[in-house]
């Protein structure tokens, strides 16, 4: 009977192989039974020698019971692989698991319908084979995903690892509801234990998985799998298989926790790679400006380079990829691309000083230098739009713990461009150094050509303006004009010309005169309006042109005092200067004109722009009874 029943398991005739293992283990009870005596019965208990001698006698049956399971098991754990091809051999399995069941529930019902007597279990009772169907049914699931593609999970292949595993947990859900699960009573929701199999090797594999050294791109994969993919239509979002899965008893597929260290990870990766890229378009600016040509001009005429185009592009693509993964992954991102983008403009704006140090020491070497200071300027405005644009996206959701919109990138793109502005004006005066020197010569009182050659600079500074964007144009035009004008005071302060007569006077006020009519005909001409802050700069050399050609110095007093209402940072030192300049004014006037501004400080009006405190005058020489010697 034994070496029948091992042909049969060993043909994989289940069903009847286990009919002969119920016979010969139905005997064994029976000889059991006789040998103690009629169950329920207050017998004797069996003796120990003739129950070892009827496990001898038997001991074939438990080696067909362990011959059994092994290929029943084996069955089982090939079902998803072999359910189309022939199901057969996977009913007979769960037909045998449902009648070992039956007989498991038969012994324990027996044995407590009897408490009052020592009725034992049979050997190996009870064997609990449907549980352990559905343990096999788990190992059979866990080690089909290890074989998916699992060589190659790291690296780049983990996308593909991923979309894999998809498409095999698919794959095998319709196995196990279209065929499975028709093979196996209701009552064991294979559907159900086959997502709950599935959903705890993901959670174990996932683990596994995020603790390894990601790249940016494969923590991309990782977390729109699980947000995303998972939870979708393709697989688990069908209403069918949501009622099946009851994913809130099971938990996520990462825990909360882990999907942000996961994402912070990211966002790691992310920057390391934005810090990179940033780099390299910095050192691709900086070889531009060395170019034997002008910058590149946009569809809208205005100075270009390309390094702003490659931040933007790069900041919204990784804000664009965040957002798929979630809106607070975006966020993070372009907090994070700003903070970058700030570090950027600190060594930009470094760059800009090194490029003004660098021009300043040879001027011929860079004869586009002014069309890159002004490219830069653009530059930064461009950066800025982009940058507001991408702090509205972050307002959108300021409740999110994330969201906290950094200002630093506005400072850092408003001080380098103030310094780029400054480096322009530096480089004007550069140009409008040797014609003011010529201001106060018998030339220049004489032609006037000093004047209109100022103006020539201007005009082609200002032709050069028109190439940047508003507000900067507005801005560099209205201080091309402020410049020009303090400069030119500032060499009548300084070089103090004392006029000898009235008509010295009269030839030095008209001359001033037609020099503030030119340079204000030609910024009107270049479209600059004459006030900057409450103050007409041009005008302010007319004024002071009529203090010198007052033909009565009594009434100076008058005259400064309407001088001081327009200018109230003008100082004594400054009004000393013009009665010098004039030569002619008494000491009791000069005195009263002093005590005057002493005793009148009027403080300076809301949005006046001091002007004189940007002119200073040289101290005069006093002469000294005592030798002066060197000091040591």
């Amino acid at each position: 009977m034994v070496l029948e029943t091992e042909r049969l398991v060993e043909s994989r005739r289940l069903l009847e192989a286990h009919a002969r293992l119920m016979e010969l283990e139905r005997w064994q009870d029976e000889v059991l039974l006789q040998l103690q005596g009629p169950r329920g019965s207050s017998g004797t208990e069996l003796n120990s020698e003739d129950e070892e001698l009827v496990r001898n006698y038997f001991s074939g049956v438990g080696r067909l019971v362990d011959a059994l399971a092994k290929e029943l098991w084996a069955v089982v754990g090939s079902g998803l692989s072999l359910a189309h091809q022939n199901p057969t051999p996977f009913v007979s399995a769960v037909r045998i698991v449902e009648r070992e069941e039956a007989l498991d529930q038969f012994f324990l019902e027996e044995r407590r319908s009897t408490s009052g007597h020592n009725i034992p279990m049979p050997a190996g009772r009870p064997r609990n084979w449907r549980d352990r169907f559905f343990k096999v049914m788990e190992e059979a699931v866990s080690a089909r995903f290890r074989s998916v593609s699992y060589l190659h999970t790291r690296g780049p292949g983990l996308a593909s690892h991923l979309s894999a595993l998809q498409h095999c947990i698919m794959g095998d859900l319709s196995t196990v509801r279209h065929c499975l699960e028709q093979c196996v009573p209701a009552h064991y929701h294979l559907t159900r234990a086959y997502l709950h199999f599935c959903h705890q090797f993901l959670q174990t594999h996932l683990g596994l998985v995020s603790g390894w050294e990601l790249e940016g791109g494969e923590i991309f994969a990782v977390l729109n799998w699980v947000l995303h993919i998972y939870n979708s239509s393709e697989m688990m979002g069908e209403p069918a298989l949501l009622a099946e899965l009851e994913i809130e008893n099971l938990g996520p597929l990462i825990s909360q926790e882990g999907l942000e260290q996961l994402q912070n990870k990211y966002v790691q990766k992310v920057r390391k790679s934005v810090s990179e890229w940033m780099q390299k378009a910095l050192e691709v600016e900086l070889t531009d400006w060395q170019r034997d040509q002008e910058p590149d001009i946009d569809h809208e005429g205005y100075y270009h380079t390309s390094l702003p185009t490659i931040i933007t592009q790069m900041l919204e693509e990784n804000a664009r990829v965040a957002l798929m993964i979630s809106e607070a992954l975006r966020d993070q991102t372009i907090q994070m691309g700003l903070y970058e983008m700030e570090k950027l403009l600190s060594r930009f704006r470094d760059a800009v000083i090194e490029f003004g140090k660098e021009h300043r020491k040879d001027p011929t070497v860079n004869k586009f230098y002014l069309h890159y200071l002004l490219a830069c300027i653009n530059n930064c405005i461009i950066l800025k739009t982009s940058t507001e644009s991408l702090q509205q996206q972050i307002c959108s959701f300021v409740s999110n713990r994330y969201s906290r919109i950094p200002l630093g990138p506005l400072a850092a793109l408003d001080r380098a461009v103030r310094k780029a502005c400054r480096l322009v004006m530096d480089h004007l005066l550069f140009e409008l150094q040797p014609h003011l020197q010529e201001l106060l010569s018998s030339t220049w009182l004489d032609q006037g050509d000093v004047t209109l050659n100022m103006c020539g600079v201007l005009e082609r500074h200002c032709e050069l303006y028109n190439r940047v964007r508003q507000p900067c144009r507005q801005r560099l035009k209205e201080e091309c004009q402020w410049l020009t004008v303090v400069e030119y005071v500032r060499a009548v302060m300084q070089k103090r010309l004392v006029c000898r007569s009235s008509d010295e006077q009269k030839q030095l006020a008209q001359r001033m005169t037609q020099d503030a009519q030119q340079l204000r005909d030609h910024l009107q001409s270049m479209e600059i309006d004459g006030t900057i802050g409450e103050v007409n700069p041009t005008a302010l050399i007319a004024a002071l042109a009529d203090i010198i050609n007052l033909k009565d110095p009594g009434m100076l007093l008058l005259e400064i005092s309407g001088l001081l209402s327009k200018y109230p940072d003008i100082s004594e030192e400054h009004v000393s200067v013009l009665l010098d300049i004039r030569g002619d004014v008494p000491k009791e006037v000069r005195k009263s004109v002093l005590d005057f501004l002493d005793q009148s400080a009027p403080p300076l009006p809301p949005g006046y722009r001091p002007i004189f405190t940007e002119i200073l005058v040289p101290s005069s020489s006093i002469p000294f009874c005592l030798p002066t010697a060197k000091c040591t």
